[in-house]
């Protein structure tokens, strides 16, 4: 996992700078004006997720390594992926992009927070000398400063960083994608290893949170595109991010951590085209 620990944190901080880039005060003004529709996207992906997945890990009987891999993937924020997939769902691209921004700057807390809590409820010993500080700060440098500063580069240079939102939000996309095809060419000996371990639980994970929030959504959101959105963004997590934190966390038997998030990774892009396919029929 060389090429994880070397280039997820690089591939992290230019993915959120990217976020950064397209976002305003006025997005997280959106969010206190109109909270119906955030709020339940923000519990159902922020609370819900991590509770499905530690449900999924007990009735499963996962390994300890398998189980905290499990949560480590569930409790990452959703990923700008999220936000193109929306779009082609013909979803709520706003709802989205507050959805990811506002959860990925609260990641610093929660994550740390799931992860040692998860940690010590399936007793796994770590070598690794490290604190909910130490981690929440490592996040902070990668996840919150680059969003920070995309939004002020955006701030002096609106109308370049508009011109090129497209190739800001493709870029974003292909960084992603370039990381997990890096860990799968390096890994390819235990690609089938990892989808007979993990492949069929984070498959479940993966398709009960999108129908989870599809149907939640249906009951309290607004709307279809709203809909559409809270489902996409139950389903697509910031595996990225996921591979960063794992990277810092963990040193012995690594892999087996991440293993949940590389058979996600590939999942969630898997079933959130075959959900853009769906939606779009049925249009």
């Amino acid at each position: 996992m060389e090429i994880a620990t070397k280039i997820a944190p690089l591939a992290l901080a230019l993915i959120m700078l990217g976020l950064g880039l397209g976002l305003t005060i006025q997005d997280f003004i959106k969010v206190v004006k109109i909270p119906k529709d955030f709020l339940v996207g923000f519990i159902s992906q922020l609370v819900l997720l991590p509770v499905v997945a530690l449900s999924l890990a007990l009735l499963l009987n996962l390994s300890a390594e398998l189980a905290v891999g499990l949560m480590l993937i569930a409790c990452a924020p959703g990923g700008v992926t999220s936000n193109v997939i929306t779009k082609f769902a013909d979803g709520d691209v706003a709802l989205s992009v507050s959805l990811t921004a506002v959860v990925s700057l609260i990641s610093i807390i929660s994550v740390p927070f799931i992860m040692f809590a998860s940690i010590n409820f399936f007793e796994i010993s770590v070598i690794k000398e490290i604190s909910i500080t130490s981690i929440a700060l490592k996040m902070f440098l990668v996840v919150t400063v680059p969003v920070i500063i995309g939004m002020i580069i955006r701030h002096f240079a609106k109308n370049f960083v508009d011109n090129q939102a497209s190739l800001i939000q493709k870029i974003s996309v292909i960084l992603f994608i370039l990381v997990f095809a890096a860990i799968y060419i390096q890994e390819w000996n235990n690609i089938i290893s990892y989808i007979v371990n993990a492949g069929l639980v984070v498959l479940i994970l993966n398709l009960t949170m999108m129908i989870l929030g599809f149907y939640i959504a249906k009951y309290f959101a607004s709307g279809v595109a709203q809909q559409r959105c809270i489902a996409i963004e139950c389903g697509l997590q910031n595996g990225t991010l996921a591979l960063f934190v794992g990277t810092q966390m963990f040193s012995e038997n690594i892999t087996a951590f991440i293993v949940p998030t590389a058979a996600y990774a590939l999942m969630m892009m898997i079933t959130s085209i075959v959900f853009v396919f769906i939606v779009k029929k049925n249009t």
